[in-house]
């Protein structure tokens, strides 16, 4: 099957405007990015059918025989031909069977006898005709929507490994791009100098980690269009920070928000957040310039864009540029306007001031809430200093727990030595009175109770301030979400004596998987990606199956269920739907989702979750 029908297959089906499967699989093995969604609408419920006999359908000749994967094929093949007729679910039992050796082959790099392998699959659910029956029906869509993902990974992946994310980006230079540079010389002129004098803050951190990641350094320019290097800039969007994270994307890549903090206001952090985000779009796209477009307006809305096309390129914005919102088709065009003025300032008569200094600073562990006041007068600086080193800090008062604060060299033996003669500080009720209600916008595939574990509420709380009957949300919709009161400064007297470092808090082993990455990681154990970098003394973002990682925190939630007599906890692997679970454990679907709290409308599962069995 050609690369350019499998892809425009996999965008129809992506953006075509189908409904959402009520078992679709979630668990897929690789990390997903935020974008379009596979939907497909399943009739009302019906009886299933006795299995009906089905002629054996016509597959392809075998892929490399050398393989061993390939030697799998052909003997599933020999298999069939001593079977004149199949049922139906040995039909589909058998397409599952090309699903799996696809996912091996795919692992070992062998990506053309891996889109073999799920062509023989998608051929033989087209010849299954499910009838009256919404079990079988259920069946073929779930295994058409693993092929169209994994069809879509196997492309991504063919695409990184054609250009590498290290490529430097093609320098355009048109008349988009001539218009902005006009803008950046002329109106725009003094803002670009002060953007590019506070650039100097940040480009070191952020060329180290673009270098760690093998991202092109271009993209450290990325900000001056972005924020102009500010890093409380909010935009009328809600988007904050030097990266412009909106809090959905923010928290899908680690960067937290609750009373005390806001990691999107952390330079640091929100630089590995968009690290990640730039290398996923990268990976769905290939090309640097559509990637650029994705992360100012979505994937969803590039991806829509691309597929309305007459023909499905991937590989050039400039056939996009007039179809997206004004302010993305500007954003691409600006970001090459300012690379042309930085790389050569005197053709576009600028004279660039000097970058300012480099961030410089010591980093202090903390175990008690301190306002940077106190900590300014203590070593000498001032608060604003302090402020400007700790961003994220949105009242200028630490956290409860563990903390690791920023500090001017010089200045952590003088914290550590006196910190035990402060007195614990507790945010005013009028600064916490506006945090005690969020407003979440639900996002496709959550749940009450998922937005609940992640506000750390309870479903009922959120129910009665949105004054809901019924557990149901649906996407787009905004919540009311009540935040628990900060504790009071009785509960947060914890002093530590001069010098020790803090209580060290629980730790978990992780064997990394396929499909897991220190984002969905730290989601999943309810920490941040910079602790578990930490704690494992990683320079990048990368992870190998295999390996050991310490995770600061506790063992990740197992599904809540009524209690049940002889059940037993199964942890999701990469492949598993609800269905295929149910399946491989000799229950109904019915029952395993009863037993796991979940509908057929809300039966996803990830990699690494733990669900209850019989």
């Amino acid at each position: 099957m050609k690369k350019s029908f499998l892809l425009a297959l996999v965008l129809s089906l992506a953006v075509a405007g189908c409904t959402i499967p009520a078992q679709r699989p979630v668990a897929t093995p690789k990390t997903q990015p935020a974008g379009p969604t596979l939907t497909v609408s399943t009739p009302d419920p019906a009886p299933a059918p006795a299995p009906q006999p089905l002629a054996k359908p016509k597959i392809s000749a075998p892929v490399d025989n050398d393989s061993a994967e390939a030697a799998d094929l052909a003997a599933t093949e020999a298999q069939e031909d001593q079977t004149p007729e199949r049922t139906v679910d040995q039909v589909l039992e058998q397409a599952l069977e090309f699903c799996d050796q696809s996912q091996v082959l795919w692992q070992k790099g062998q990506l053309a006898e891996a889109v073999d392998a799920l062509d023989r699959a998608y051929g033989l659910i087209l010849e299954v005709d499910p009838g009256d029956s919404e079990d079988v029906l259920q069946q073929k869509e779930d295994l058409r929507y693993v092929i169209s993902r994994r069809l879509m990974e196997i492309y991504a992946s063919r695409q990184t490994a054609a250009t590498g994310k290290e490529t430097p980006i093609p320098l355009i230079d048109n008349q988009f791009v001539q218009a902005e540079i006009r803008s950046f010389t002329g109106p725009e002129r003094e803002r670009f100098m002060e953007a590019y004098r506070k650039s100097g803050k940040y480009r070191p951190l952020i060329l180290k980690k673009l270098s760690e990641n093998g991202l092109p350094e271009d993209l450290s320019w990325l900000p001056l269009i972005e924020s102009e290097f500010k890093v409380s800039a909010l935009s009328p969007a809600r988007a904050l920070g030097l990266w412009q994270f909106i809090p959905s994307t923010g928290y899908k890549y680690g960067l937290m928000r609750d009373q005390y903090v806001d990691h999107r206001l952390d330079p640091e952090k929100a630089t590995d957040a968009a690290i990640a985000y730039l290398s996923e779009l990268h990976g769905m796209f290939g090309d640097w310039t559509t990637c650029l477009a994705a992360y100012n307006c979505g994937e969803g809305r590039v991806a829509r864009t691309i597929a309305s096309q007459h023909i499905n390129y991937l590989d050039n914005f400039w056939d996009l540029y007039q179809r997206l919102p004004r302010e993305t088709a500007r954003y691409v065009p600006r970001f090459f306007a300012a690379l042309l003025i930085i790389r050569d300032p005197a053709k576009y008569g600028m004279d660039l001031p000097d970058p300012a200094a480099a961030l410089n600073f010591e980093t202090v562990d903390i175990c008690r809430q301190l306002h940077l006041k106190q900590i300014a007068d203590l070593t000498g600086t001032t608060e604003d200093a302090l402020a400007a080193l700790n961003p994220e800090l949105r009242y200028r008062v630490t956290p409860p727990g563990s903390y690791t604060l920023r500090v001017p060299p010089g200045s952590s033996e003088t914290l550590l030595a006196q910190i035990e003669t402060l007195t614990p500080y507790t945010l005013p009720v009028y600064a916490t009175a506006r945090d005690r209600q969020l407003t979440h916008k639900v996002r496709r595939g959550e749940t009450l109770s998922s937005i609940a574990r992640r506000y750390g509420v309870s479903s009922e709380a959120i129910k009665k301030a949105n004054r809901m009957k019924r557990n149901t949300v649906y996407s787009g919709q905004r919540l009311k979400v009540p935040v628990s009161r900060p504790a009071m400064a009785s509960a947060a007297t914890t002093v530590i004596a001069s010098g020790k470092a803090c209580a060290a808090p629980a730790k978990t082993t992780h064997v990394v998987q396929r499909g897991d990455s220190l984002w969905n990681l730290a989601s999943r154990y309810n920490t941040t990606v910079s602790a578990i970098k930490a704690e494992n003394r990683l320079s990048g973002n990368s992870i190998s199956i295999g390996q050991q990682l310490t995770i600061p925190g506790g063992e990740p939630e197992v599904v809540a269920s009524s209690s049940s007599a002889g059940t037993r906890t199964y942890q999701v692997k990469p492949g598993d739907t609800a269905y295929s679970i149910a399946r491989k454990h000799g229950m109904s679907l019915d029952r395993f989702l009863s037993l796991n709290n979940m509908s057929r409308k809300k039966a996803s599962v990830f990699v690494g979750q733990k669900v209850l069995v019989e």
